[in-house]
């Protein structure tokens, strides 16, 4: 009858919204706020510094302080937590040197200790702030800002480090890369021969 009605418990669907908000959850709020806090401020006291002081090595010393320690932040915490990668210099006993990139597995379980949301911090940190150090840069050098130039080359370098070196943990050795663009281009080149004009048999 329409009045017997049961309960019944949607496991599946109870799994899949806890799932999703395992993905947008941020698991290391310090480490996230840290991974902005850094570079947002050395950004913001590098465009209020003249309204704010008229000492220049004032300035200068809290930018590059700022950058340092995001740099050093970024580097050796906010990847490893976030991200769950590495990467740093090794020199081994012939005096050579080795930089080492590494990427978290997954666990046997196949769950990851970084979210989707703190992901997206990171990536969107990582990425935005060199860009904005390089428009500076050229703003600093068309406007004959001499003195500013070093300033944004040292967050440009800084910044830029990190970013290569992240691109180069998610993405693989430079090896990689080549062969990944070597078998892309071969295959390219192959489809072109076999079928000249972009026809394609149906």
């Amino acid at each position: 009858s329409g009045d017997d009605i049961e309960d019944v418990s949607l496991f599946d669907a109870d799994d899949d919204v806890s799932r999703r908000s395992k993905k947008s959850k941020i698991r290391h709020p310090v480490a996230s706020f840290f991974h902005l806090f850094f570079r947002v401020s050395a950004i913001i006291v590098y465009l209020l510094c003249e309204l704010l002081t008229s000492s220049f090595i004032a300035c200068m010393v809290t930018i590059i302080l700022l950058l340092s320690c995001d740099f050093w932040a970024v580097k050796n915490v906010t990847g490893r937590l976030m991200v769950g990668l590495r990467w740093w210099n090794q020199v081994d006993d012939d005096g050579k040197s080795h930089w080492i990139f590494e990427a978290r597995k997954a666990s046997a379980q196949g769950s990851r200790t970084s979210s989707e949301a703190e992901s997206r911090i990171f990536w969107l940190g990582l990425i935005t702030c060199p860009m904005i150090w390089v428009v500076f840069a050229f703003s600093a050098l068309f406007s004959f800002k001499v003195k500013w130039l070093a300033v944004v080359v040292m967050g440009v370098v800084l910044q830029g480090a990190n970013l290569y070196g992240y691109i180069r943990c998610k993405v693989g050795s430079r090896k990689n890369l080549t062969s990944m663009a070597t078998n892309y281009l071969g295959k390219q080149f192959l489809r072109q021969v076999r079928f000249p004009g972009g026809w394609k048999p149906s």
